[in-house]
């Protein structure tokens, strides 16, 4: 691990300007769940978060998550650990053994197999969906247009819907879509929203996200493996 990695200072800095967002508003904001997004980070940097007194975690990847989380939540039974990149189907038994949050719901064929898997292994797991706020071809979500049949669909199933979770496009002002998803969620009787990343979480608290997902911010840059 860097030396030049304090998790105290580092968590206390985005908690500081989290704090600051929520004063910032012009309407009264709920509180806000720091979601630490610690993929290509090792464990070794996790755990000086858990020890600092931080608790909640983001992966995108099933399989990073396997490798690194099994034993610190053997070790930190309050560590709760969110997915929140796309989810494959055949990956679905690994991720609801693991994962205390699904924020990554995008689409029925996925929503049926969690539906039915979470069934199997006797666990509800609080589910965000993904809502594609840009309509970009390239990412995962559902259309703004199919959201409101696709949460009836997921609670149909039996899924445990708590809100949406959305990415802006990156060339783009983020703040009418988080305008967006706040206002899809609010119509569906929603009330937790992730939406905001290390470069706009503040926006995203003053538009009313619940769970902001902050990696470099806190962490520092990512080290890539080769391609």
């Amino acid at each position: 691990m860097s030396e030049a990695f304090d998790a105290a200072a580092n968590l206390a800095a985005i908690a500081g300007r989290i704090e600051a967002a929520r004063r910032a508003s012009l309407s009264p904001r709920p509180p806000v769940t720091l979601v630490a997004v610690s993929k290509t980070h090792g464990a070794d940097k996790v755990e000086a978060l858990l020890r600092a007194g931080h608790s909640v975690f983001g992966e995108n990847r099933v399989q990073e998550a396997q490798a690194k989380f099994p034993a610190l939540k053997a070790s930190w039974p309050n560590l709760q650990l969110h997915l929140i990149g796309p989810l494959q189907t055949h990956k679905v038994k690994d991720a609801v053994a693991l994962f205390d949050v699904i924020q990554s719901v995008d689409r029925p064929k996925l929503a049926r197999a969690l539906a039915e898997e979470m069934q199997k292994q006797g666990r509800t797991l609080p589910c965000f969906v993904q809502v594609n706020t840009g309509e970009e071809e390239q990412k995962a979500g559902i259309a703004p247009r199919d959201t409101d049949a696709f949460v009836a669909e997921c609670k149909t199933l039996g899924l445990n819907v708590i809100g949406l979770m959305c990415i802006p496009p990156a060339e783009e002002e983020p703040s009418p879509h988080f305008a967006l998803l706040a206002k899809i969620a609010a119509r569906n009787g929603l009330d937790k929203l992730s939406m905001g990343m290390s470069g706009d979480f503040e926006t995203a608290i003053r538009l009313g996200a619940t769970h902001v997902r902050v990696g470099t911010a806190l962490f520092g840059e990512r080290n890539y493996p080769p391609q």
